[in-house]
């Protein structure tokens, strides 16, 4: 198992809207399709984000993601991982609804507040949007940040985290989150090992340039040392080249509509499989291979699909 790479696909994310691709899956068949079919294609862990199945509003209702994490186990055992995310203007009380009722395998921790930009997209799909929210929820992200403070997270770590027996994808924007986690690994209140994901190329985050990673993860090998398991998105345009480089230097790996659209230049992703089948190719042509969920459980110290509320 040493050296394998967990890809992750994250299938629809909040930050892009249905009018961007008709490739998005919003309804809870499309979801869960997509997300058996992203397993099949190799990625051992599924992110989910809610989005309402009649215009893919996003929606943090429990419900929903019973739907999705019902629908995928009957077909797969991949690991799914539940959004804490989101939508713009959502407290943190909704958005860990789902997390409370499920008690997932994985959840996402966002590692501090930070201006999430999604508005630049307004006029590159100027009068293409189909539903009346797209526009104006872009447009949020101008002057509403999402927030995640340290009550947030303290809240997370000593309640969701032990009522739930759910482990934490830490989502790292930025060097100042490693200290954020680092901190409270000394408090004793995040038990190793940890997922961290870093992310590159997002408006508000780190840029995505090589020399960032490698700043990354020499922060976080000061920090974290050998408690943690590393794994690298790139937003965009930036996708494949970002998580590729950080293969190399011994990252996982993370894909999905939820974090580009694209496939490859001017190409239009058709699925979230796609992604991972691409990803895959890429990994096992630089001699990697790739995890299964049962390899990736016991690399994370995961609980077992036995053990989750769904």
């Amino acid at each position: 198992m040493a050296g394998k790479v967990i890809i992750t696909c994250a299938l629809t994310g909040s930050g892009h809207t249905p009018s961007m691709s008709p490739y998005l899956p919003y309804t809870v068949g499309d979801v869960i399709d997509q997300g058996v079919a992203a397993a099949e294609a190799g990625a051992a862990v599924l992110h989910l984000h809610a989005r309402n199945p009649g215009d893919g509003r996003p929606s943090a209702d429990p419900a929903l993601f019973a739907q999705y994490a019902k629908g995928i186990r009957e077909r797969s055992d991949v690991i799914v991982s539940i959004s804490t995310g989101g939508g713009t203007g959502m407290s943190v009380e909704e958005r860990l609804r789902g997390v409370v009722e499920l008690k997932p395998e994985l959840c996402t921790l966002n590692l501090g507040t930070m201006n999430y930009g999604s508005f630049p997209m307004i006029d590159r799909y100027k009068d293409r949007f189909r539903y009346d929210w797209e526009e104006p929820y872009l447009e949020s992200t101008r002057a509403e940040p999402f927030v995640s403070t340290y009550a947030d997270i303290e809240y997370m770590l000593k309640v969701v985290g032990p009522q739930t027996g759910t482990r934490f994808e830490a989502e790292a924007y930025d060097t100042s989150h490693l200290y954020t986690l680092a901190y409270y690994m000394d408090q004793g209140l995040v038990p190793a090992p940890v997922f961290v994901q870093t992310i590159f190329g997002t408006m508000g985050g780190t840029g995505p340039d090589v020399d960032h990673i490698v700043h990354m993860k020499r922060t976080a090998d000061r920090l974290l040392e050998d408690a943690y398991q590393w794994s690298t998105l790139g937003a965009g345009r930036y996708q494949m080249g970002i998580v590729t480089a950080a293969a190399i230097m011994g990252s996982h790996v993370r894909v999905g509509l939820e974090d580009s659209l694209y496939l490859g230049k001017g190409q239009i992703a058709e699925s979230n499989a796609s992604q991972v089948a691409k990803i895959r190719g890429i990994l096992e042509a630089l001699s990697l291979e790739v995890a299964t969920p049962a390899e990736a459980r016991e690399m994370l110290g995961l609980k077992g699909l036995d053990n989750v509320g769904y």
